[in-house]
C-alpha cells in the first residue's frame, strides 16, 4: 500500500514536501517513482530513484527545483518541491513496480502499484 500526504495550496514560489508511506513491500527491493497529473492532461513522470538512493531522475520541468529522497528505514519516499510554479499544480501519486522486483528506474510502463494520489495547488 502507498499512502501520500503533504499536498496543499500553496502560492507561486512556495514549496512543499509531499511524502509517500509504503507498506506491505520491502521497500528495499524497488525503485520509486513521483507521477502527476494535471486536469485535462496525461499523467506524467515527475521523478524516480533507484532503490539504493544512488541514482535519480527528473522531469526537465522540474529538474533544480523538485528533489526526491528515500529512508527505506522508514518505508517513505519524498519529494521535495520548491520554487512551485502553478503550472505544477496536478494531483501527485507516487509508484512501486511491485509486485515486480525493480531496484532501477524504468519507463512509466514499469510502475504498476499506484497511491490514492495527494493534490497539489499552485495559485496566487
Amino acid at each position: 500500500q502507498l499512502v501520500e500526504s503533504g499536498g496543499g495550496f500553496v502560492q507561486p514560489g512556495g514549496s512543499l514536501r509531499l511524502s509517500c508511506a509504503v507498506s506491505g513491500l520491502t521497500l528495499d527491493y524497488y525503485a520509486m517513482g513521483w507521477f502527476r497529473q494535471a486536469p485535462g492532461k496525461e499523467r506524467e513522470g515527475v521523478s524516480c530513484i533507484s532503490s539504493s538512493d544512488t541514482t535519480t531522475y527528473y522531469a526537465d520541468s522540474v529538474k533544480g527545483r523538485f528533489t526526491i529522497s528515500r529512508d527505506n528505514a522508514k518505508n517513505t519516499v519524498y519529494l521535495q518541491m520548491n520554487s512551485l510554479r502553478p503550472e505544477d499544480t496536478a494531483v501527485y501519486y507516487c509508484a512501486a513496480p511491485w509486485p515486480v522486483i525493480q531496484t532501477v528506474c524504468g519507463p512509466p510502463s514499469d510502475f504498476s502499484s499506484w497511491g490514492q494520489g495527494t493534490q497539489v495547488t499552485v495559485s496566487s
